[in-house]
This record gives structure tokens, sequence and C-alpha cells, in this order.
């Protein structure tokens, strides 16, 4: 572990300053072991961090004041659980949850699997007459019905084609309008248009062979017609050729929508310079009308050479929004860099610091925290790579009333959160086994309904295409 895998001198710091004591694994030396998920579970980072400057003498700890400052120390603790988790053992994959039995502290629910056979789950909305939309990441949209468990889902046809590379692929889908003929929302990766040259396979590249081309983000509205094909493709967001790049990378997208506006998140692609600029729309929320067009009560409406339709600033790579029913409140999960995975609440023009401070490690940043960037609500080192989330506003789960879900790919977890106010008052990780988890949502039938990529029993890489499915949790007595 070294800078050059975005640890930067934290990995030296715990050598030099606490390996002598604490060990290098989890077995410890003198001290405990520092990388214990027992121990570091038991203790806050402002906690560590106190105890860091000041020692313990009573143990014969001394104290780091004068010789660490507080970006050091950010750094170190956020090595710290990083490494931890590597260290851990992951538990045992579970491939096949079918009818599994998930006891939470206040919920029992039955899992059960709607559809199979989905290659690689990325986004999923429900039509108005209760069919589901899955976007498959590879490139297709898949028409699931709920009423018909284990039929083999339609296939929209008249897409167009993704660049399908690392992040790269189908992204978020969302269904807005007119419940008679609605119009279905789908962000993708683009390869740049008039680009002639041969496209690389999904393996290495090669100096001789094809290179990456270009690619951006592309956020479009069509319709569905009787006969399941795609029709009417309108443009919603198409960034100019100069923002089409060869990173394959933090493309976002996740949309929400709310009334006549739908949010929609574009990550940094890479370069996170983008996240503080008003005239990139990289690194951002933004807020349109159903058309695309800016509203006029958006932030930067009137800000010479701002991009009109973002509604915060200093996001990374967003991939959940949510509205917390009773405050109306909106809550994002956002990828951070190596560690530093954040949880946020997102208001208006605010900026939530990406690319000048992170709770996470990354070359160019040494503040966790600055005035007038907002801190997250919650934050995750080791990384778990958070995706999708929801509230539950239905009534089927009692126990479960306003909770937030979180789905996480890393983590192959499903988390729960009750909410008071602006503040994460209980946790608990429903599952951590059954493959990467990509997205939840509630269904018109009052049920959360989850996308998980197959668990392999092994590591599956963010790139890798592998089947999926559409999971519900039924509440059990």
């Amino acid at each position: 572990m070294n800078a050059a895998f975005g640890m930067g001198d934290a990995p030296d710091t715990y050598t030099n300053s606490c390996a002598s004591c604490h060990g290098t694994d989890l077995s410890g030396g003198r001290g405990p072991s520092l990388f214990n998920p027992a121990f570091l579970a038991e203790r806050t980072d402002e906690q560590l961090h106190a105890t860091i400057l000041n020692g313990i003498p009573s143990g014969g700890m001394p104290g780091f004041k004068g010789q660490l400052d507080d970006a050091q120390i950010g750094r170190l603790l956020a090595y710290i659980r990083i490494r931890g988790g590597q260290l851990a053992q992951a538990p045992a994959a579970v491939k096949d949850p079918t009818d599994l039995i998930i006891k939470s502290k206040r919920q029992t629910v039955r899992i059960d699997v709607v559809a199979a056979n989905i290659d690689t789950p990325w986004g999923e909305a429900f039509l108005p007459d209760g069919r589901l939309l899955v976007t498959e990441r590879p490139g297709k949209i898949r028409i699931v019905d709920p009423k018909k468990k284990g039929s083999t889902p339609l296939t929209v046809t008249g897409t167009p084609t993704p660049w399908v590379r690392q992040d790269g692929g189908f992204f978020d889908i969302a269904v807005a309008g007119d419940k008679k003929n609605p119009w279905i929302y789908l962000s993708y990766a683009e390869v740049l248009p008039g680009y002639d040259k041969p496209l690389p396979g999904p393996g290495a590249i090669s100096k001789d062979g094809p290179q990456l081309p270009p690619a951006m983000t592309r956020i479009i509205r069509g319709q569905i017609n009787a006969k399941g094909q795609w029709i009417n493709q309108q443009d919603i967001f198409r960034g100019p050729d100069s923002m089409y790049t060869q990173s394959v990378i933090h493309y976002g997208s996740r949309f929400l929508v709310d009334g006549k506006h739908i949010f929609y998140t574009l990550g940094d692609r890479g370069d996170m310079t983008h996240s503080q600029k008003l005239d990139s729309p990289l690194g951002k929320i933004h807020r349109v009308n159903l058309d695309g067009s800016a509203p006029a009560d958006n932030p930067f409406v009137n800000t010479p050479g701002a991009i009109k339709t973002i509604w915060s600033v200093g996001n990374r790579n967003a991939e959940g929004l949510s509205y917390d029913p009773r405050t109306r409140l909106l809550w994002e999960s956002e990828h951070g860099p190596t560690g530093g995975d954040e949880i946020n609440i997102i208001e208006k023009g605010k900026n939530y610091g990406w690319g000048v401070v992170s709770k996470g490690l990354q070359p160019g940043i040494t503040l966790q925290s600055k005035e007038g960037m907002v801190d997250p609500i919650r934050y995750y080192t080791p990384a778990i790579a958070p995706s999708g989330i929801t509230f539950n506003t239905g009534n089927k789960y009692p126990g479960w009333k306003n909770n937030l879900f979180l789905t996480a790919l890393a983590g192959q977890k499903l988390i729960r959160y009750q909410i008071e106010g602006r503040k994460i008052v209980e946790e608990e990780i429903l599952w951590d086994q059954y493959g990467r988890t990509r997205a939840v949502i509630m269904g018109p039938d009052g049920l959360l309904y989850v996308l998980l990529q197959n668990a392999t029993g092994g590591r599956v890489g963010t790139g890798q295409s592998t089947p999926g499915m559409v999971v519900r949790l039924v509440p059990q007595p």
C-alpha cells in the first residue's frame, strides 16, 4: 500500500508511529491490533483522534500532539479502517437467497425472488400498470411482471447502444409524466458521436490495439409502445464533445422524480476539479423540468457562466437519492475515494466539498472538513460502495416505518437506518452475503424491491457482468 493506491502518507505514518506497538495485522503487538473490527466498532474517529493526540499515559502510549497534525491523523484513521476491513474475513457468499428469512431488530421478512437471470441489474422503476422496468448494465431494458413471478422478462427493442466498460453501460431508469403514456428516463454511457475507430473488447488494451474511445454520460427520455419498442426519444442531458473522455469511471447516475421535476446525478468522471466548477456539469446533482430545461428557482440560474440545472456542488459520484416522507429532506449516497463513502442531506445550492475535502484518502486532498462545505451525516471507511437508497413510505413493514434503506456494492449490503430529523439514530445491516446490491425502491404494492448481482463466492470487479435478480421483501408474522 502506497501513494500510488491513493493512501498518501498514511501507511508510512502507521509504520513509523504505530506498528511497533500495535502490529501490522489482526493479532496486534504489545498493544491491541488497531485493525480489529471489534476495536474499531467501539470507537468513533473523534475518540481515536483525541487518543492519538493526547496518548494514554497510564498505558504507556505517548501523545502525538506536535508530531502529527489534524490532517495527518485524519488520513491515518482512514487508513486504519480501510486496512481493518481488508484484513477482516469476508462472510461466506450465499449464491441463492430464495426464501431466506431475515430477522432484523424490528421486522422479519422473507426474500422472494421475482425474476432471475437479469444481466448485471442497475436501475429499476415501476410503470403505472404495476410492471417493473429494470436496466441491465450491458445495454437492455427488461420488463418484469411481479404478478407473474418466475416468468421470462420482456426485452424492450430499439434502445440505444451504450459503451460498456468498467463503470459504463446502462444506468438508472425513471418513469414520469402522463400515466397513460408516460415518459421513460434513461441514463447511460455513450461513445462520442461520430467516433469511427475500432472499439476494444473487454480485455486489456495493448499499445498496438484499439484505444479506449471518448465517452460521456447521456440522459434521454422516450416511450415504450404496446409492442415493447422504444420510441419518441429526446435528449435531457448531452454534454459537449469536449466533455467526452477516455475515462471509464464515475458516470453517476441516479434519478429521483419529484412531481414536475427530476433530479439526476453526474459523477466527476475521474477528475475531481470539475466538482467545484459551476461551468461544468460534472460532480454535481442537477434538477430539471420533465423536458430537461432548468426550473426558474434553481440556485444558480442567475449566476453568470454557471450551468443552470445545478442543484448542489462538490458531489464525487452520487448513486442514491430519496426524500424523507416526513421532513422532505433529500438524502443522498455517494462514493468516496479510498474510504470516505458518504450519506448526505442535499440542500439547494450547497457545497459538499469533493475536490477540496474528503473523509477518505485522495492524493491532492489534505482536509477532511472546511468552513462553507457540508460534512456528511454518515461516512464509511473502509468503503462499502453505496448505491441506491429509498425510504419506506408504505404500511407493510410497521417495524420499519419511515426507515431509510441503502444498498452497497463492495459491501454486498442492505443497510437499514432509523432517522430522526437530520440524524441516524439506529443502523442495522440486513444482509452482506448475497452479492453486489445495487438498488432498492418501493413498489406500488408497498413492498421493497431490491436488485442483486448474484454472489460468486469471490470478489466481483466493477466491470464484470454476472447474472442477477430482482427480489422483494415479504413481511412475515
